[in-house]
C-alpha cells in the first residue's frame, strides 16, 4: 500500500533484494528541531501516518491517542491524511476511536485525490488522473516490465500478478484483483496509479515521466520502491485545505504532521506544518517546527500537548 513508508523495509526485504542498494539517508534519523514560541492556534490537523502517526508495528501509541482525542473534545478537526485506500485507514480510525464525532468525521486518502466523510459513508471530493496520462505512463511502464496498480476502497487492481502488490496488499489488508484488462480498465482515469518496482528502475522512469508529461500529473516517489501518479495539483495539501475551506476554517489555522515526500504538498500548504523528527531532511527544512521526538516515542502526542492543548 502506498501510504506505507520506509518502516516496512524488513517486510520488502523478505520478499526482495532490493532494499541493500537504497541510499544510507533512508534509514538516517535526522536530529534537527524547530519549535514554536508560543502556543498555536490550529482547527484542523492533518496527520501523515507512517513514520509520523505510527509506530514501526503501526500503532499508535497511548500518549498520541490520548492527545488526539484531546484535540476532538476541543473541536479541533483530526483527520488521517495517507496515500492508503480509505478501507486501509479505517484500522488507524478505530484506534483513535474519535470517527463518531464532528471533529473525527473525515479521512484524506488516496494522498489527497479523494476526502471521506465517515458519517453519511460518502466520498465528498474527488480528483482523478486523465485515462490518456495513464495509458502513456502505463505503455512506459511496460517497456521496462514494471507492473502498474489502481485502487478503489477495498480492492488493489494490479495489470500483473507481481510481489511488490502482494506485500502491499498483506501490509494494507486490502483484496487484489488482476486486471488483464488493464488498460482499458484505466481509461477513463483513477484516483492514482503506482508503479513498483526497484528503486534504480522507478528513479530513471520518473525522470522520463515528468519530461514527457510535464505539468498533466504530479509525478513522486513516495517511497523507494512506490512511483506514484497523482493527478496534476493534487495532494495532501490541497486536500487539506478544500477540506478547510468546505469546514469555514482559515488556512492560518491549519495544521500538518508528516515525513516523507508525498507529504511534502500538506507541510508546504498547511500554515503550521510539522515535520517529525525522523523525516526526510528536505521534509524538515520545508516545515515550520520539527518535533522533538520521532514517530516511536511520542512525537506528534508530545508536540501537542506542548504547542496545542
Amino acid at each position: 500500500m502506498a501510504g506505507a513508508k520506509h518502516s516496512h523495509l524488513n517486510a520488502f526485504a523478505r520478499c526482495s533484494e532490493w532494499v541493500t542498494i537504497l541510499p544510507l539517508s533512508w534509514y538516517t534519523q535526522r536530529r534537527m528541531t524547530k519549535l514554536p514560541q508560543k502556543k498555536l492556534g490550529a482547527n484542523i490537523i492533518a496527520l501523515d501516518l507512517d513514520d509520523t502517526l505510527l509506530t514501526h508495528d503501526l500503532k499508535i501509541t497511548p500518549l498520541t491517542v490520548a492527545a488526539l482525542q484531546e484535540c476532538a473534545a476541543r473541536g479541533i478537526y483530526v483527520v488521517l491524511c495517507s496515500g492508503r485506500a480509505e478501507n486501509a485507514i479505517l484500522p488507524y480510525v478505530r484506534q483513535l476511536d474519535i470517527a463518531g464525532t464532528q471533529a473525527g468525521r473525515y479521512i484524506i486518502a488516496m494522498n489527497g485525490a479523494t476526502i471521506f466523510d465517515m458519517h453519511i459513508r460518502q466520498q465528498i471530493y474527488t480528483r482523478k488522473v486523465d485515462g490518456e496520462v495513464l495509458l502513456y505512463a502505463y505503455h512506459e511502464a511496460e517497456k521496462r516490465g514494471l507492473p502498474c496498480q489502481v485502487y478503489d476502497s477495498a480492492t488493489i487492481y494490479p495489470s500483473k500478478d507481481n510481489e511488490w502488490t502482494r506485500v502491499d496488499v498483506k501490509l494494507c489488508g486490502l483484496n487484489m484483483q488482476v486486471r488483464d484488462d488493464f488498460a482499458d480498465f484505466i481509461k477513463d482515469g483513477q484516483s492514482k496509479m503506482v508503479i513498483p518496482g526497484d528503486p534504480a528502475a522507478l528513479q530513471e522512469l520518473q525522470a522520463d515521466l515528468k519530461r514527457d508529461l510535464g505539468d498533466k500529473a504530479v509525478i513522486f516517489v513516495s517511497k523507494p520502491y512506490f512511483l506514484e501518479i497523482m493527478p496534476s495539483h493534487c495532494g495532501k495539501g490541497e486536500a487539506l485545505l478544500e477540506l478547510a475551506k468546505i469546514l469555514n476554517i482559515p488556512q492560518e489555522n491549519t495544521m500538518s504532521f508528516g515525513d516523507s515526500m508525498n507529504d511534502e504538498s500538506m507541510i508546504r500548504l498547511a500554515h503550521h506544518s510539522v515535520a517529525m523528527k525522523n523525516g526526510l531532511s528536505a521534509i524538515q527544512k520545508l516545515a515550520r517546527y520539527v518535533t522533538e521526538y520521532d514517530n516511536e516515542h511520542d512525537g506528534v502526542g508530545q508536540f501537542l500537548r506542548k504547542w496545542v492543548l
